[in-house]
């Protein structure tokens, strides 16, 4: 990484962003540890999202030794995050590369360090055509997959390729896609065909075949792990159809999933066995922070299937901490936190801890405690009467779905489990 690039991810923090102290000198992001800032002395501005630096540790290390013991490697989806800081956790902890959306995305990841990069996603503008073969011409060894579907998307590349003149073809991956939901092809028949076009290409080389399986998740323990293998069992039968046919053009074959609701059963399907040695690459991200909600319900379906314990395996590691700023009515009261700071795109935060004004610790929110509304700066929050909060109270709110967390933040504290910061994160988005 040149000098350019490490100044550009080490950019100081300031007041400029939410969460900052307004009145605190300018620091940068691996410095903030030494600043001494603590949650509970309300050294930080509210609302401030939170990672909890022992359980984000845990979620590394747990994820990690979870694929290798599968015989998987990882490409964790960059999108969750966006941080630099956590990319180059992830790939020290033994990535095989990173995920993207787009090759925006994919740019942070190559200046954070990675060198195998799948975008999970079709490549069509020129723009973004152009962009990413700069960013394969500024960094010798660099691999970037990204995912075609269809005839016409190929022509299109085929085109741009004419008129730039490029003759090295760009890797590419084959999506295999479920009727009435995402990108992917629908057949087998138009999968295989498509193949034939990418192999008979100057344009594209075809590394393997890629799936997103998370919207066949329902939630439902045994039918989630059926629907899935047998759309699994699908995408392993064309790899094997495209073998048979010659149409890989890699030394292995890269068979890649999704991986953030069931992963335990996407794991053993990438491991099929072919003609050339298969390099199975499992795409998790929300692994790495978790939530409160959604992903913790996929996954006690996970514990159970592996025969573990109920919260044996990933941990909540994001939090917002707001504020009580008013207490208008009986019932009610109105927190420091809105739409631009919290997720709620798939369920309302929930009240999961509670520290008084003037505690220096936490204890769990009352369970009558619940949000009812968000408006874009303040959160709704009604409760029981004899268990009501008062002004200048502290509520830590629990996500669900951690990246529309992500996405509202362009620095998160890491915190230890006194309250203390230790550390901060950058975000991207």
């Amino acid at each position: 990484m040149d000098d350019h690039d490490m100044n550009e991810l080490n950019a100081r923090l300031d007041a400029r962003r939410k969460g900052y102290p307004p009145a605190a000198a300018p620091c940068a992001p691996g410095r903030i540890g030494e600043r001494g800032w603590n949650l509970y002395r309300d050294d930080l501005s509210y609302p401030v999202a939170v990672l909890d630096a022992g359980a984000l540790e845990h979620n590394l290390r747990w994820m990690q030794a979870f694929a290798e013991a599968r015989g998987v490697v990882l490409a964790p989806h960059g999108k969750t995050t966006m941080s630099p800081e956590i990319f180059r956790r992830q790939l020290r902890a033994g990535a095989w590369g990173l995920t993207f959306a787009t090759v925006c995305q994919a740019g942070v990841g190559v200046r954070a360090g990675a060198r195998r990069i799948v975008i999970a996603n079709q490549v069509v503008a020129d723009a973004d055509l152009d962009g990413l073969a700069a960013l394969l011409a500024a960094h010798d060894g660099l691999r970037i997959w990204f995912l075609v579907d269809s005839e016409a998307q190929a022509g299109v590349i085929e085109d741009w390729g004419r008129r730039r003149g490029r003759a090295a073809p760009l890797d590419c991956l084959l999506e295999i896609g479920v009727p009435g939901q995402r990108t992917g092809c629908r057949t087998a028949g138009q999968a295989l065909a498509l193949a034939r076009r990418i192999r008979a290409s100057g344009a594209l080389r075809l590394g393997g075949i890629e799936c997103y399986e998370g919207g066949l998740a329902r939630g439902d323990l045994r039918r989630d792990e059926a629907d899935v293998a047998a759309f699994l069992e699908r995408v392993g039968a064309i790899a094997r159809d495209c073998d048979r046919e010659g149409l890989f053009e890699d030394a292995e074959i890269l068979l890649s999933a999704g991986g953030s609701a069931v992963f335990d059963v996407v794991a053993p399907a990438l491991r099929a066995g072919l003609s050339r040695p298969v390099r199975g690459v499992l795409r998790s991200g929300c692994y790495i922070a978790h939530d409160h909600d959604f992903y913790a319900g996929m996954l006690r379906n996970v514990e159970a299937r592996l025969g573990l314990e109920t919260g044996g395996s990933l941990r909540p590691a994001l939090s917002v901490w707001t504020m009580v700023q008013s207490v208008p009515e009986p019932g009610l009261a109105l927190l420091g936190c809105g739409k631009r700071d919290i997720s709620h795109d798939l369920s309302l935060p929930q009240p999961v801890g509670h520290a008084p004004r003037g505690a220096l610790e936490r204890r769990p929110a009352p369970p009558s405690w619940k949000l009812t509304a968000l408006n874009d700066h303040h959160a709704y929050l009604r409760f029981d009467p004899g268990q009501a909060p008062a002004v200048g109270d502290r509520v830590i709110l629990g996500i669900s779905h951690p990246c529309t967390t992500f996405d509202k933040w362009t620095w998160m504290p890491l915190a230890d489990d006194r309250g203390g910061v230790v550390g901060a994160v950058t975000i991207h988005f």
